[in-house]
């Protein structure tokens, strides 16, 4: 028994060394908007396109926000009311007469969600239906409940026009405030960059793309190529399908002798914009991750074998192979699974850091993985029950039945 154990151990180490030094460096927090300062020579046309469904209580913070951007070009603002009940196109109007700036904002009255589209990729849809007929040299997609910093839309553009880039990406700061959230959120941001390494999505031969769907701009030109937001509207992690469709369809190269090059595309952090909803306990945690967890699986009974399999594997034997090496009295299991309990802790610091919360969390990271496990399966057993993907009153139930 102690030999299989060990053996287990020894795989599961190993596949921390190789995260460590051949996965993209997806633990470092150094792909940040805010980095370096940039000025714009040019000024772009924006049309930020928000989505909103239910949202007066949050549009008076986030929605103010984005009118009072510094950026010194055109910006116009489409918010597209979702058939909201709580009086959200009201409150919207209201923020823009407060701030003096109503003609700056475009209220949109969503119509009735058609088949095949979700709920949010119909609302933006829609404004990016009325806001084409502006001619914008860029979109920036915003969800909202995202408070931006003020400059956050000129280093988007500054960004995109330096780099020559088809969309800019960045994960806002996610509310961190609760236990429930110092806990979980940050270990959220933790494995989706394991999933998406940042320096992988923002190399031009690297097939890996993401995006964060807080705050995308991407290019008129860049959206018109791939087809529009219809090629993507059955997808609930529709940030990520954006950027594969972009990074895969590409540019057309200039001669008919040359393939096409890849999409341009970057994606990092933003220490400044912030999502302000909050997350206050464990319940509202798991049903964001059960919400698209099992979506992100491709909805591969096989794949969340695999998965489970793994993050058992990869977070759950270390801790477990110390406990059971100092019963034992096996030193060598115990202290094995220390060594790749500390190669995981050392791994998750950055992010803990970066979210200025505790050191001490850094260790807790096998609790947190084994509550995340628990939470994909959640999701696949929701699917299995047709109440996948509920999100605002909306429920798919399959992706064929969208």
């Amino acid at each position: 028994m102690g030999v299989i154990v060990l053996g287990l151990m020894l795989l599961s180490l190993t596949i921390w060394l190789g995260l460590l030094c051949f996965w993209g460096q997806f633990w470092r927090t150094d792909q940040q908007l805010e980095v370096r300062e940039t000025q714009l020579q040019s000024l772009p046309m924006v049309c930020a396109v928000v989505p909103a469904r239910n949202e007066a209580e949050l549009l008076p913070t986030t929605l103010r926000s984005l009118l009072l951007q510094d950026y010194p070009g055109s910006l116009k603002v489409f918010l597209v009311d979702d058939r909201s009940t709580d009086g959200t196109a009201n409150f919207a109007e209201g923020v823009a007469h407060t701030l003096g700036k109503p003609e700056q904002l475009h209220i949109i009255s969503g119509e009735s969600l058609p088949p095949g589209w979700s709920g949010k990729l119909w609302a933006v849809e829609q404004g990016i239906n009325s806001a084409s007929l502006f001619a914008p040299d860029y979109f920036l997609l915003t969800d909202a409940d995202i408070e931006h910093d003020p400059g956050n839309l000129r280093r988007l553009v500054a960004k995109a026009v330096q780099e020559d880039l088809d969309l800019v990406s960045v994960i806002v700061r996610l509310r961190c405030e609760s236990f429930w959230e110092k806990l979980l959120i940050p270990a959220f941001v933790f494995f989706f960059q394991k999933l998406y390494p940042f320096r992988w999505v923002n190399n031009l031969n690297n097939p890996t793309a993401a995006a964060a769907g807080g705050s995308i701009l991407i290019a008129r030109e860049a959206l018109e190529r791939i087809g529009g937001i219809q090629v993507i509207r059955q997808a609930l992690i529709d940030d990520c399908a954006l950027a594969n469709a972009v990074k895969q369809i590409g540019r057309q190269s200039n001669s008919s002798f040359s393939p096409a090059s890849p999409g341009r595309i970057w994606l990092g952090l933003s220490i400044l914009t912030q999502s302000v909803r909050p997350y206050n306990s464990l319940g509202t945690i798991w049903d964001m991750v059960a919400r698209s967890a099992y979506a992100q699986l491709n909805y591969s009974p096989l794949v969340l074998v695999g998965t489970l399999v793994g993050m058992i594997l990869i977070y759950l034997v270390p801790p477990v192979c110390v406990i059971l090496g100092a019963v034992w009295g096996n030193w060598a299991i115990a202290l094995t699974g220390l060594l790749g309990w500390f190669l995981m802790t050392l791994a998750y610091y950055p992010t803990i850091r970066f979210y200025k919360c505790s050191p001490w969390l850094a260790l807790s990271l096998p609790a947190i993985a084994f509550l995340y496990t628990l939470m994909t399966l959640d999701s696949a057993l929701r699917h299995w029950q047709g109440r996948g993907g509920a999100w605002k009153g909306r429920v798919y139930p399959n992706p064929d039945n969208l």
